[in-house]
């Protein structure tokens, strides 16, 4: 099994940054796809972001311009920088992992939370 930790959640006035790490660890052989969820109160949970082993990306569009996802392979690592962020960016925040054969695991979530 994956084990993840994340780390670097909190409360941040609109405007502001934070960053989110994730460290994967034990059985983290065919990871492929890593990626940062989210879900807020009520509703359902949404892609963030997620970045494949060769680099590339994918935002959603309220990330876009505003978060950066980046990964480091040896480290098994993947953070989230978070800027400009809104009220609406409130939510719990999941890390994500995938195998190239598709089993997947998640994190136990890391609340953030943006005040007006």
């Amino acid at each position: 099994q994956v084990q993840l930790v994340e780390s670097g959640g909190g409360l941040v006035q609109a405007g502001g940054s934070l960053r989110l790490s994730c460290a994967a660890s034990g059985n983290i052989f065919g990871i492929n796809r890593m990626g940062w969820y989210r879900q807020a109160s009520g509703k359902q949970r949404e892609l963030v972001a997620n970045i494949i082993t060769g680099g590339r990306t994918n935002y959603a569009d309220s990330a876009k311009g505003r978060f950066t996802i980046s990964r480091d392979n040896a480290k098994n690592t993947v953070d989230l920088q978070m800027n400009s962020l809104e009220p609406e960016d409130t939510a719990v925040y999941y890390c994500n992992v995938m195998k190239a054969w598709g089993s997947q695991a998640w994190g136990q979530g890391t609340q953030v939370t943006v005040s007006s």
